[in-house]
C-alpha cells in the first residue's frame, strides 16, 4: 500500500505562521523570496550547501499532505471471484468496477501482475477509499469465514452505542460481522471476509472483550433504613467511597422502594467499595437504636424541609436518620434511628423544625377567594415573592393584606326575568363582556337550567354599582319592549324576504330597533315576530301589513284551460304573442311543461288584470281552427319532402300553422292542420295540390281488395272520435275464454293513483341523484312521478298494476313516517350549549392525539366544538346533541377544568446535559415518569434563554414528588454525561487551531516577501487568480496517464 502527503489545514496554518512577520514588524524583516522559496539543491552542490538547503526547506516548512489518497490492493488468483482471463477489463468484474467507483466516489485502475493476480489502485478521499476497499474485498475477492466466541454481556460492547463501534469495526477490517440476537442464547461471532480480514476482526473482538472481563458489576441488598448511614448527609460519604475506591456506588433515592445497591468498576475497586458498604453496614446495625415520636400530620413538611435539605441537615448535625411516613398514610408516628446519646439531641432538633411554622386562618368569605388568587394565582404568587419564608396555609402576617382585599370588594344581587338574560349577555357574550371591562367586576347569571333570577356582580363597589345601574337600565327597556305576532301566509314569506334577503334588509334598515323572526320553512307556520319599542313594533307592523296586501292583491290566481296543441299558438314564434300579452297586462302568466298533461294556463296578478290577459288568450284559441285533409298514406313521405323540406315551407307560408301527419306504417290518410282559420285553409288548399302534383294519375282511385276499382266510390270521412286501428286488439276464440282475456289483459292496463306526501320531504324521497325513488320504483315495479319544484304540490303519482299500487302506497306512506321521525329526532339533536372555559385549558381538556374529549363525545353522543384560531371568543366551548347529554358533557368538561385549577406549575433547574436521557427513547422515559407521578412535564426548547428550566404541573402533593425524583435522576446520570465528556475531549480531533490563529491576528494582508524575480528583472508576476498557478486544496484531480496503459473499462 502506498499513500502520498496530506496537507491539512492545521500544518498550513503552521507553516504560513513561520513565513509571515509578527504584527508591529518593520518591513525589513520580511522574507525575501529565497528565504521563503529555497532553490532545489543542484547535483554539484558540495555537501555543506546540500544540508544548507536541505534545512532550510525542513526548518520551518513541516510535510505537506494531500486530501487525495492513492492505495494499491492486490488479489491472488486463488482468491479472486472472476478468473476468466479472456474477459479482462470487461464482462461482470468491469460492470462491478464501475459500480463500486459510482457507489463510494473513488477511481479505481486495475491491471494483471506476472503471476496472474489482481492488482487495484485506488485514488480518492480517504473515507471514499475506505469504503471502496471494503466493497472490493466483498465483491472481487472469494470470502472465507470465521467464528469468534466471547461471553454473551460483551456482545454489546462490540456493537458500541447505534452500532458505531461495528460499523467502525467492519470498516477497518474490510469484513462482514453478525453477532447473535439478544434473545439468541449463542456467544458465537460470524466474521466473513478475506484471510487477512478474519485475522484483523478477531483479533479486534478479543481485544473488546480481554478489557471488558477487566469490569465487574456488584449487588448488594442492604436494608432501606441504613441507606442514609451509607450515603451521608447531602451524599457525602457515598461520595468519598466512590473517590477512595474509584468505583460507581449507585443508591436508590429515598422515593424508591428498593434496598438494591449496584457499584460498577474494576474488579478490585468493585470488590473495595463492597467490603466498606457492608463495614458501615455491620457498624451501624450493631451501634444504633431507634425510638419513636408522635408528629402531628401537618407538620412533617417542615420536619422533611424543601427537598428534604431537613432531614439531611438533621442527618449531618447528628447523625440520627429521621423516618417519615409516606405522604398517603394517615400514620404520625416519626421514627428516629442512631446512635444512643445522639438520639436526644436529634428529637429536640425535629421539635424545633416541627414547630417553627404557625398556621393562621383568614375569614373571607368565598366569593372572595377568586380574587384573594387572582388571575392564574397572581396575587398569591406576588405576597410569596415579597414574604419568601411564608408556606401556605398563610401566616398571620398575610391579615391585613386579606383584609385589605375585603375592604376594596363588594358585591350586590339584582333580579331580573330569565326571559331578558340572552339580551343582557348578547349575541357571543358581547354585552355582558363590556360591562365587565368598562366597570372591571364580574357578573355571573345563572344558567337557563336553573330558572334563577338572581344575577350577582362582584367587584370594586363604585365598579358593582355602575354595572348594577346599568343592568337595570337595560332590564327597563327590555321591559318596556313589546312582542307582536303578525299573521302572513308562509307562501308570502319568501317573497317578503327576497333573494338573499335583499327586501327584509330594507325593511330592518328602516325599523333599525326592530327585531323580526320568520318561522323555519319547515314548521309551516304562518306567524311573524315583532320585537322592539312599542311605537316602532307598531310602525314596521302596518309597514309589512302593507306589503302582504299588496301582495295579496296581485297574487290573485287564474286558470285557463286551453287545449294542449294550441299552447304553441299562444306563445307565438319566438314568444312573441305571451310576451306581449304579459307586458301590457302586468301579469305572470304560466304554461306547463312540454311533457305535462295539464292543459290549464295559470295567470297570476291583479283580479283586473288576470281576467284581460285571459280574454286575450281565449281570443286567441278561438280564432285557431282544426280540420282534417285526407291524402293517400302512400303519398306522406313526398309530401314531408327531405328533411321536411316541403311541408315545412307550407307552414313558414301560411303564418305559423301546424300539419300532423300520422305515423309512418300506420296506414291512415288523415293529416291534420291547426292554425288561424284563413291561414289553415291557405296550408289545405297547398298540401292538396302538393298531393295532386304527386299523384300520377289525375284522379284518385280507390283500390278494393279484390283489385277492382270503383270510380263512383268516395272515401267517406273517418270519425276523429273513433279508436285508431292501432289502439284495437281482437281476441278470438271461446267466449268465455275471450272474457277471461279481456279481464287477464286489463289487469296488465297501468292505473294511476295520487298519494299526499308534505313537500318539504319529496326531495328526500327523492334521495341523491335519484337513488331514493328509484330503490322504490324497483322495489315495487311501479313508476313514481314526484312534482316538479316549482309547482310546491303535496301530490306524488305512482303509476302502475293495480296489485302493485296498494303495496307502493304503503312503502311510500312508510317511508314518510321515517322521514318524519328522523326530522324530529334531528330537531332534538340539535340542542346547542356554550361553556366558558380558559383557552390555556383547551389542549388538556383535548388530550394527547385527542384522546379525552373523544371519549366525551363517544361517551355522551356529542359533538363538541371549540373555537377556532380567529374566533373572537376563544374562551366558548360549543356542545351539540340532545339536551341531557350536552349537559351532561358539560359537567364533564367543567369536572375537568375544576381538577386543572387545582394544579400547580413549579419551575426547577436540571442540568441539560441529562434533559436527552430523562426523556428516553422517542419520550418514553419521560412518559413513564408523567404516568406514574400524574404530572406534566415541559422541557424547554433549542435557544431557549435558560436551557436548564423544566417546568412540573400538576397537584401540589405530586409536583413534589416528582420534582425529587427528577432530582435523583439528575444526580444519577450527571456522572455520566461527565464521563462522557471527558472521553469525548480524548477523541475529539484538535480543530480549530487556525480559525483561533486566524482571529487573533486580524484580517490577513496576503502573503508578502522581498527581492521576488518579477520585481528585479522582466519576468511577470504570477496571475493570484489563475488556478493553474495556484490550484485550490482538496480540487478534482486532473486524470494522469496510468503507468499500465489506458483503462479497459
Amino acid at each position: 500500500m502506498s499513500s502520498v502527503a496530506v496537507l491539512t489545514q492545521e500544518s498550513f496554518n503552521e507553516h504560513r505562521s513561520g513565513l509571515r512577520p509578527e504584527k508591529g514588524e518593520e518591513e525589513d524583516a520580511l522574507p525575501t523570496y529565497k528565504d521563503a522559496f529555497p532553490p532545489l539543491p543542484e547535483k554539484a552542490a558540495s555537501p555543506e550547501g546540500t544540508q544548507e538547503t536541505t534545512n532550510a526547506w525542513t526548518s520551518k516548512i513541516r510535510p505537506l499532505k494531500s486530501s487525495v489518497i492513492t492505495q494499491v490492493f492486490h488479489v491472488p488468483l486463488e482468491e479472486r471471484k472472476y478468473k476468466d482471463l479472456n474477459q479482462f477489463g470487461e464482462g461482470d468484474q468491469a460492470k462491478v468496477c464501475v459500480d463500486i467507483m459510482h457507489k463510494t466516489g473513488a477511481h479505481l485502475e486495475l491491471s494483471l501482475a506476472k503471476d496472474q493476480g489482481l492488482s487495484i489502485m485506488v485514488s480518492g478521499k480517504l473515507d471514499a477509499v475506505m469504503k471502496a476497499r471494503k466493497e472490493i474485498v466483498s465483491r472481487l475477492q472469494t470470502q472465507a469465514s470465521a467464528t469468534v466466541a466471547i461471553p454473551k454481556e460483551h456482545h454489546r460492547f462490540v456493537i458500541g452505542k447505534n452500532g458505531e463501534k461495528l460499523q467502525e469495526l467492519e470498516l477497518k477490517t474490510a469484513t462482514k460481522i453478525q453477532i447473535p440476537r439478544p434473545d439468541d442464547t449463542s456467544n458465537q461471532i460470524k466474521i466473513s471476509g478475506t484471510k487477512e480480514g478474519l485475522e484483523k476482526a478477531k483479533h479486534e473482538i478479543l481485544l473488546i472483550s480481554a478489557e471488558q472481563d477487566k469490569r465487574a458489576v456488584e449487588r448488594v441488598n442492604i436494608d432501606k433504613v441504613y441507606h442514609p448511614f451509607l450515603t451521608g448527609a447531602f451524599n457525602k460519604l457515598v461520595g468519598e467511597m466512590m473517590q477512595e475506591t474509584g468505583a460507581r456506588i449507585n443508591v436508590p433515592p429515598p422515593s424508591v422502594n428498593k434496598t438494591e445497591i449496584v457499584i460498577t468498576g474494576e474488579k478490585e475497586q468493585v470488590a473495595l467499595a463492597v467490603t466498606l458498604i457492608k463495614k458501615v453496614y455491620e457498624e451501624k446495625k450493631k451501634s444504633t437504636t431507634t425510638i419513636a415520636v408522635e408528629v402531628k400530620k401537618s407538620q412533617h413538611k417542615y420536619v422533611i424541609g424543601p427537598k428534604g435539605n431537613t432531614l439531611q441537615e438533621i442527618l449531618e448535625k447528628t447523625g440520627v436518620s429521621v423516618e417519615i411516613p409516606p405522604s398517603d398514610s394517615s400514620s404520625e408516628t416519626v421514627i428516629l434511628r442512631g446512635e444512643p446519646d445522639r438520639l436526644g439531641q436529634a428529637l429536640t432538633e425535629v421539635y424545633a423544625k416541627a414547630n417553627s411554622y404557625t398556621i393562621s386562618s383568614v375569614s373571607a368569605p368565598s366569593w372572595l377567594h377568586r380574587f384573594i388568587i387572582g388571575k392564574k394565582g397572581q396575587n398569591l404568587a406576588k405576597i410569596t415573592q415579597q414574604m419568601p419564608k411564608v408556606y401556605i396555609p398563610m401566616t398571620f402576617m398575610l391579615l391585613s393584606t386579606f383584609t385589605l382585599k375585603v375592604n376594596r370588594m363588594d358585591f350586590t344581587e339584582i333580579s331580573v326575568d330569565p326571559k331578558f338574560h340572552r339580551h343582557l349577555i348578547g349575541k357571543g357574550g358581547v354585552n355582558i363582556n363590556r360591562i365587565k371591562e368598562l366597570h372591571k367586576v364580574t357578573v355571573r347569571i345563572p344558567p337557563d337550567n336553573e330558572k334563577s333570577t338572581v344575577i350577582r356582580i362582584e367587584g370594586d363597589p363604585q365598579g358593582v354599582q355602575e354595572a348594577k345601574k346599568e343592568l337595570l337600565e337595560l332590564t327597563t327597556r327590555m321591559e318596556n319592549e313589546r312582542t307582536k305576532d303578525l299573521i302572513i301566509e308562509q307562501r308570502f314569506h319568501r317573497a317578503i324576504i327576497g333573494q338573499k334577503g335583499e327586501k327584509i334588509k330594507e325593511v330592518r334598515d328602516k325599523f333599525p330597533e326592530v327585531i323580526i323572526n320568520f318561522p323555519d320553512p319547515a314548521q309551516k307556520s304562518d306567524i311573524v315576530q315583532l320585537r322592539g319599542p312599542r311605537n316602532e313594533v307598531e310602525k314596521c307592523a302596518k309597514f309589512m301589513q302593507k306589503i302582504v296586501a299588496e301582495m295579496v292583491e296581485n297574487g290573485f290566481c287564474l286558470s285557463v284551460p286551453i287545449f294542449k296543441q294550441f299552447h304553441r299558438n299562444i306563445i307565438g314564434k319566438g314568444g312573441s304573442n305571451i310576451k306581449k300579452i304579459r307586458e301590457e297586462t302586468s301579469t305572470k302568466i304560466d304554461l306547463p311543461a312540454e311533457n305535462s298533461n295539464s292543459e290549464m294556463i295559470v295567470i297570476t296578478g291583479k283580479k283586473a288584470n288576470c281576467e284581460v290577459a285571459r280574454s286575450r288568450i281565449l281570443a286567441i284559441q278561438k280564432e285557431l281552427v282544426k280540420i282534417e285533409v285526407s291524402i293517400p298514406s302512400k303519398l306522406h313521405n313526398s309530401l314531408i319532402g327531405s328533411k321536411g323540406r316541403f311541408v315545412r315551407s307550407i307552414m313558414e307560408e301560411c303564418g305559423g300553422v301546424h300539419i300532423h301527419f300520422p305515423t309512418e306504417g300506420s296506414g291512415i290518410d288523415k293529416v291534420t292542420i291547426r292554425g288561424p282559420a284563413e291561414e289553415v285553409e291557405k296550408a289545405k288548399q297547398q298540401l292538396l295540390a302538393l298531393a295532386e302534383e304527386k299523384v300520377s294519375p289525375p284522379a284518385e282511385a280507390l283500390i278494393q281488395e279484390n283489385g277492382e276499382a270503383d270510380a263512383g266510390d268516395v272515401k267517406e270521412p273517418v270519425d276523429p272520435n273513433a279508436p285508431k286501428k292501432c289502439d284495437v286488439i281482437v281476441i278470438s276464440g271461446r267466449k268465455e275464454r275471450c272474457e277471461a282475456a279481456v279481464e287477464a289483459l286489463k289487469a296488465l292496463v297501468p292505473v294511476t293513483i295520487e298519494v299526499e306526501v308534505p313537500f318539504d320531504l319529496h326531495r328526500y324521497i327523492i334521495g341523491q341523484k335519484g337513488s331514493g325513488i328509484r330503490k322504490m320504483m324497483d322495489e315495487f315495479e311501479v313508476n313514481i312521478q314526484v312534482p316538479a319544484p316549482e309547482q310546491q304540490s303535496d301530490k306524488i303519482s305512482i303509476t302502475g298494476l293495480a296489485n302493485h299500487l296498494d303495496r307502493a302506497k304503503e312503502g311510500l306512506l312508510e317511508r314518510v313516517k321515517e322521514l318524519q321521525a328522523d326530522q324530529e329526532d334531528r330537531a332534538l339533536r340539535s340542542f346547542k350549549l356554550t361553556i366558558t372555559v380558559d383557552p390555556k385549558y383547551h389542549p388538556k381538556i383535548i388530550g394527547r392525539k385527542g384522546a379525552i374529549i373523544t371519549t366525551i363525545r363517544t361517551e355522551h353522543d356529542v359533538n363538541i366544538q371549540f373555537p377556532e384560531k380567529n374566533d373572537e371568543n376563544q374562551d366558548q366551548i360549543t356542545i351539540t346533541g340532545y339536551e341531557h347529554k350536552a349537559i351532561a358533557a358539560r359537567d364533564a368538561i367543567q369536572a375537568l377544568v375544576d381538577e386543572l385549577e387545582e394544579m400547580i406549575s413549579e419551575d426547577i433547574t436540571l442540568d441539560s446535559r441529562v434533559h436527552a436521557r430523562i426523556i428516553g427513547a422517542r419520550g418514553k422515559g419521560i412518559r413513564k415518569i408523567m404516568d406514574e407521578f400524574k404530572v406534566d412535564l415541559r422541557f424547554p426548547q433549542s435557544g431557549a434563554a435558560d436551557p436548564n428550566l423544566v417546568t412540573v404541573t400538576g397537584r401540589p402533593e405530586l409536583v413534589d414528588e416528582a420534582i425529587d425524583h427528577l432530582l435523583n435522576l439528575e444526580e444519577e446520570y450527571i456522572a455520566d454525561a461527565v464521563e462522557n465528556e471527558t472521553k469525548m475531549a480524548y477523541t475529539r480531533p484538535h480543530g480549530g487551531s487556525a480559525a483561533g490563529m486566524d482571529e487573533q491576528r486580524g484580517p490577513s494582508k496576503g502573503f508578502v516577501v522581498r527581492e521576488a524575480p518579477w520585481t528585479t528583472g522582466n519576468e511577470k508576476a504570477p496571475d493570484m487568480s489563475s488556478s493553474e498557478d495556484f490550484p485550490s486544496f482538496g480540487a478534482p484531480v486532473a486524470t494522469k496517464s496510468s503507468p499500465w496503459g489506458p483503462k479497459r473499462f
